[in-house]
């Protein structure tokens, strides 16, 4: 597990992650649906980036996303 606390944390994350997976960037784009600049973006910790394509992306890589820390309402949310 990676703790992500920056843009760029993630971005570094995702960029290992491809290509631990053997991925290029296009091939990654295609996966998520979402176009190569957004992943060149994405990978460069641009902070503007749209969190519904970086949930897709992620999902693409075989990831999930876990939030720890935060009050809860004793409801878990699954997907």
């Amino acid at each position: 597990m990676t703790t992500i606390k920056s843009p760029q944390t993630l971005g570094e994350t995702l960029r290992a992650a491809r290509k631990g997976l053997g991925l290029t960037q296009p091939k990654l784009a295609l996966a998520a649906g979402v176009g190569v600049r957004f992943i060149v973006d994405l990978e460069a910790g641009k902070p503007t980036v749209r969190l519904d394509a970086v949930m897709r992306v992620i999902e693409a890589l075989g990831g999930v996303i876990r939030i720890e820390g935060l009050p809860s309402s004793g409801n878990e949310v699954s997907t």
